[in-house]
């Protein structure tokens, strides 16, 4: 299975058995169903799972408490959204969507973009950047790119390179200068999260080179080394 995804072509064959012991855990507390008329096989619940466990390997399965399901659709699906505008007025309306995630809700994922990242068609990997919501919104419910932060990883750290590095990015579009990555991570910073959690798995030389801090920052976060994907010491938590 492993050879197959692409996000796991650099992962060590002794990672790859840990992530495999994980995927079963992950499968067994987490239901994950069709909808829209799709069909949940077992090649694309593992397909899924070994891709939601990607991000956790070196955190453990209690980083995804408080939730207990995954819904696939064929492909993009519809979802109502509310938002205020720059004068506060709120606005609600229908968006199509590749994936989503709610607090203490399920994950949603279109299988079409799933399928695309998993041949690494795209440059990116919804699974991931959804996964990477799910852990921000673990802090408080709120999703605002700051998952809960481990001992010894300063808070004004985090802050001050994941700002910085917004910014700059938000900064780059608007001049219009070449993009590392998504523009879609200059939404907000928990998109801004998870886009550069989805980089840091699929390509983390791109996010070394442009924002090396915050490259640095992930690895520490989720206890892999981006680069070559080499592991890091564990905590106790």
């Amino acid at each position: 299975m492993s050879q197959s995804i692409a996000l796991l072509h650099c992962y060590r064959t002794e990672d790859l058995h840990r992530l495999k012991r994980l995927t079963e855990r992950f499968l067994a507390s987490k239901a994950i169903d069709g909808a829209g008329g799709f069909e949940v096989s077992q090649v694309v619940a593992r397909t899924i799972a070994a891709q939601a466990c990607a991000p956790i390997l070196r955190l453990g399965l209690g980083s995804y408490t408080g939730w207990y399901s995954v819904i696939v659709y064929p492909g993009a699906f519809r979802a109502w959204h509310e938002f205020a505008d720059e004068a506060g007025v709120w606005h609600r309306q229908r968006r199509d969507l590749q994936g989503e995630a709610w607090h203490r809700g399920p994950v949603i994922l279109a299988w079409e973009e799933v399928q695309a990242d998993t041949r690494g068609e795209r440059g990116g990997n919804v699974i991931v950047h959804e996964l990477a919501h799910k852990l921000d919104l673990s802090w408080g419910g709120v999703a605002n790119g700051m998952p809960p932060l481990h001992s010894g990883m300063p808070l004004v750290e985090w802050t001050g390179a994941f700002t910085a590095a917004f910014q700059d990015f938000q900064a780059r579009i608007e001049a219009g200068d070449p993009l590392p990555f998504d523009p879609y991570a200059a939404t907000s910073p928990a998109e801004f999260f998870a886009v550069v959690s989805e980089i840091f798995f699929v390509r983390p030389r791109t996010l070394l080179a442009a924002y090396p801090q915050v490259h640095g920052l992930l690895a520490r976060y989720y206890r892999q080394d981006g680069s070559n994907m080499a592991k890091l010491p564990e905590s106790s938590i």
